[in-house]
């Protein structure tokens, strides 16, 4: 994959074409947009991708959804939904609610061979773990892991039982005092555990796409690793190149 390579799950390229849509007029302010079955069968996606799709581009100020009415363009496209498209830094940005996580563990735990070797760790060391799954319309959408070094999540706040009010990349920021410079991602497809499996009520034969990212500070420390099994019905990979 080249290193212009872009990751884009199903809901991402709703929100890009929505977003096309409203900036060449097909949507205009005010006007409704198809319902979550047109969009649904257009793009070939389930119910819960179209409507992360929606929820998103409402959070982001662009869509006003009305029970019983329908959704509705409220503004013009803003130039943060880039960001959705990486899944470590949107698992950075994200706040958590009750209704968007359920955390399924938080503590002390050896350090996987993968994880110790990003945050430069010996292997089994001990390393802190927050583990939640993550919900859309109560649907399991995507098993978010997040290991960090015991100093780190001590003085970042991550040891919390239950969701952050508080985004993980402020908390970062205001817990080590340096400031986070960037995220490095490796994508692959692969069979779920069984953990994953349960988790994300996936069906029998049914991959998952794992992203392991390891966050870097300004001082060049990794204190961070996002591991990510999103389930392949509902992500796609897009990659573009020069010929």
């Amino acid at each position: 994959m080249s290193d212009d390579a872009v990751y884009a799950p199903k809901y991402v390229r709703i929100m890009e074409a929505l977003r096309r849509r409203i900036k060449d007029g097909t949507y205009r302010i005010g006007e409704p947009i198809p319902s979550e079955a047109m969009l649904g069968r257009e793009f070939g996606a389930s119910r819960p991708t179209v409507v992360r799709a929606l929820n998103e581009m409402q959070l982001l100020g662009e869509l006003q959804r009305e029970h019983g009415r329908g959704t509705f363009v409220k503004a013009p496209p803003s130039s943060r939904v880039s960001d959705s498209s990486r899944p470590g830094l949107a698992v950075l940005d994200r706040q958590e609610t009750s209704a968007s996580v359920r955390v399924l563990e938080v503590g002390r735990r050896p350090a996987p061979n993968s994880v110790a070797m990003l945050l430069g760790l010996a292997e089994s060391a001990p390393v802190h773990l927050r583990r939640y799954v993550g919900l859309y319309e109560s649907i399991a959408s995507e098993l978010v892991s997040l290991w960090a070094p015991l100093d780190v999540a001590r003085a970042a706040g991550l040891d919390q039982e239950g969701p952050l009010a508080v985004p993980v990349r402020e908390l970062l920021t205001a817990g080590t005092k340096e400031r986070l410079t960037r995220v490095d991602e490796r994508l692959r497809a692969r069979r779920p555990t069984d953990q994953e499996r349960e988790s994300l009520s996936l069906a029998e034969g049914e991959p998952v796409l794992s992203v392991l990212g390891s966050v870097v500070d300004s001082s060049g420390r990794a204190v961070l690793v996002v591991d990510l099994a999103l389930p392949g019905s509902l992500h796609v990979l897009e990659d573009s190149f020069p010929l």
